[in-house]
């Protein structure tokens, strides 16, 4: 009896331990949950939260994290499952045993997320392993750690908090891909989130998150009458710099200087001087979403302005071809972009429209939506040669009917 009591006794602290992380556990994925149903907007709908499922809440994938700090580490481009990318820097790499084995982690900065005082300390770890595509999702999964968590170098990670990307719920997501140095080639991580089987959704456009122009863009844009041009900025001034490679907003569509900005856009992109087949809000120092393209694929060769432009599909079809920038004086290279797109964007009525672009307009849809994002394409040249590609020449021959408008 002495010994019954004993041993109850012993692995009482043990029973309260993991009682106590289950509970921590659950109101964290309840919490991320109601966070993603909350509204229409979210990748999630109420009646597909059954098909969330999670592997059973395991001590064993609690471990403590020695922290490599990385210092003077250059920002980079995270590639992102929409064909887009998004700018990040290393912050340290965490290394650590996991069930025998030696791992290391990188841990990222968000550089747009630095800059809000609400996500100073965010560290993200995106990361794959051996159960992706099988027991997880094919993308790979997400931990959220602080830099308030490290203590004395070192800090906890907890995998049972791992979770998907938006991107397994819904598409229209840009959710970066696990960079190559966090893919853990033999590990298998049986904690956390697994793999959503419930229905894809469409992202919903949520036009309420749309803005005005700031006080800065509406004196740029007052700066002339509408029958004057815009300056064009350029990458060699550090500050128009800063203004090309920050993300744009989305604007409200019934803004009323949008038909002042729009004119003299379309006047500067006609500029003789630099005429282009694109220009975007940002190449003349405003951060909306907000482009004129040049439609190649119609009739008379319109050029057209389009209101918070999303592509939303591209093909994995890609094609070669030169590019030069107005924002990039002297610089001409081939760029691999996808043959054909689905485009997304309001019109001025505030109604959603959609439509297949191919061929070269879509080339400069691309190009011109990838400065809304901050991508230049220097940065599309430096991330397709980390990717192989197969020549198709020999396989397949592309014709279209003798006088036809060339797409």
């Amino acid at each position: 009896m002495k010994t019954i009591i004993y041993l109850i006794t012993l692995l009482s602290p043990v029973f309260v331990m993991s009682q106590s992380l289950e509970q921590e556990i659950q109101q964290y994925r309840d919490k991320q949950i109601q966070e993603m149903v909350k509204d229409e907007f979210g990748p999630l709908r109420k009646d597909q939260v059954e098909f969330i499922k999670f592997f059973p809440v395991n001590p064993d994938y609690v471990v403590t994290a020695e922290v490599e700090p990385l210092f003077n580490e250059q920002t980079f481009r995270m590639p992102t499952y929409d064909g887009t990318s998004n700018e990040y820097k290393r912050y340290g790499i965490l290394h650590f045993e996991l069930n025998g084995q030696k791992i290391a982690l990188t841990a990222y900065q968000s550089v747009a997320l630095f800059q809000n005082p609400t996500y100073k300390n965010h560290l993200f770890v995106p990361f794959m392993d051996n159960t992706n595509g099988d027991a997880t999702y094919e993308g790979g999964r997400y931990l959220d750690l602080s830099l308030e968590d490290i203590k004395d170098g070192k800090i906890k990670i907890d995998f049972n908090k791992a979770y998907n990307p938006y991107c397994a719920y819904s598409n229209g997501y840009r959710c970066p891909q696990p960079p190559k140095e966090n893919i853990l080639t033999g590990i298998t991580i049986d904690a956390g989130e697994m793999k959503y089987k419930g229905p894809k959704n469409e992202r919903n456009v949520n036009k309420s998150m749309a803005k005005n122009f700031s006080e800065g863009e509406i004196a740029l844009i007052n700066g002339a009458d509408e029958n004057s041009k815009m300056h064009v900025y350029q990458i060699t001034d550090d500050k128009e710099l800063a203004v090309l490679k920050k993300p744009s907003e989305d604007i409200k569509f019934d803004d009323p200087l949008l038909d002042k900005l729009s004119a003299r856009m379309l006047l500067t992109v006609n500029d003789p001087e630099h005429a282009g087949v694109g220009i975007a809000g940002p190449q003349v120092g405003v951060n909306k979403n907000v482009i004129w393209v040049q439609r190649l694929d119609k009739k008379d060769e319109p050029f057209e302005f389009y209101i918070n432009p999303k592509i939303i599909w591209r093909s994995k079809l890609t094609r070669v071809g030169a590019e030069g920038c107005l924002s990039i004086p002297d610089l001409r290279q081939d760029v691999k972009r996808s043959y054909a797109i689905k485009l997304q964007h309001i019109d001025r009525k505030g109604e959603v429209k959609e439509e297949l672009v191919e061929g070269f307009t879509a080339v400069i849809f691309q190009h011109e939506v990838d400065h809304l994002y901050g991508i230049l394409f220097p940065d599309r040249i430096e991330e397709s040669g980390k990717l192989e590609f197969e020549p198709l020449k020999e396989k397949v021959e592309f014709l279209i009917p003798k006088g036809s408008i060339r797409p």
